[in-house]
């Protein structure tokens, strides 16, 4: 089944568009320290605001600092906070999915109530709010996010548990006296697997775009550490003079969202039984 999916998945143009780009990022952001010119917190105030040039391919901030360095460092940091707060809502939302849907009753009714209060609140204004009541902090930062992110992703799995737990295969495996947990762990969850896949390569975009929005207000990645998010935060002061340093931090969380969108779409169509020829 995964080389079926795989053969309707390098059909898809964007989706390979998007998987090479991903690529490159991760090499990117993995080999960081390799490909930086120089110091990404090194300051020379006398190359303040440099623009690109030669020695400078992005120009330079309000400090001195490299700006391409910078990028190069934030992408590693950027793309940490949308994998491991996505790992967190993938954990936390498909364990809830597949408990909720394939046993149903009280623990479906309770889990699901769960669910309806999580969404009561808008996800973005819940983690401003914790966060405001935290020490601003990396870790912190993709916990939070994980942490609220989880309920639309249950949602969709238990749905779908909803489906296959009426199927023949998972009568037969009641009928031949397998547990519900092994049947949760054997014959459920694998058949919700390539839902979560899509799901979670989509979250990763919503993650990194949560991070650079939180930055922008100031309860994102803190500085000196880089982020695209601050890195965008700090030139919004500069923006008449300096143009770059907005320019390229957006269009890196807009190549990258859109990587993980175009992926994430392939997925779907790949794993979708209508696309099947």
């Amino acid at each position: 089944m995964l080389r079926i999916y795989l053969q309707r998945f390098v059909r898809i143009r964007s989706g390979l568009v998007g998987a090479v780009l991903l690529v490159a990022l991760g090499v990117v952001g993995l080999a960081a320290p390799v490909f930086e010119p120089r110091d990404p917190d090194a300051q020379a105030l006398a190359e303040r605001l440099r623009p690109p040039s030669a020695s400078a391919w992005m120009g330079t901030d309000e400090l001195g600092r490299d700006v391409l360095s910078r990028m190069l460092r934030g992408a590693r940091i950027s793309l940490s906070v949308g994998f491991v707060a996505v790992g967190i809502s993938v954990v936390i939302g498909t364990g809830v999915g597949v408990v909720s849907g394939f046993l149903g009753g009280w623990v479906d009714a309770v889990l699901m109530r769960l669910v309806d209060i999580m969404l009561c609140f808008p996800t973005f204004f819940l983690i401003l709010m914790v966060l405001s009541l935290l020490e601003p902090g990396i870790f912190k930062i993709m916990a939070v996010i994980g942490l609220t992110s989880w309920p639309g992703l249950a949602r969709v799995v238990r749905a779908e548990c909803l489906k296959l737990r009426e199927l023949e295969f998972v009568t037969s495996a009641r009928a031949l006296g397998v547990t519900r947990r092994a049947i949760m762990a054997r014959h459920v969850f694998p058949n919700v697997l390539s839902y979560v896949m899509v799901a979670a390569t989509l979250g990763v975009g919503g993650a990194i775009l949560t991070e650079a929005g939180l930055s922008f207000l100031g309860l994102g990645v803190q500085p000196p550490t880089a982020s695209w998010g601050n890195i965008l935060t700090s030139g919004k002061d500069y923006i008449h003079v300096a143009w770059w340093l907005m320019a390229f931090p957006g269009l890196a969380i807009l190549a990258t969202v859109l990587a993980f969108n175009l992926v994430g779409e392939a997925l779907r169509d790949a794993i979708d039984p209508r696309q099947a020829n």
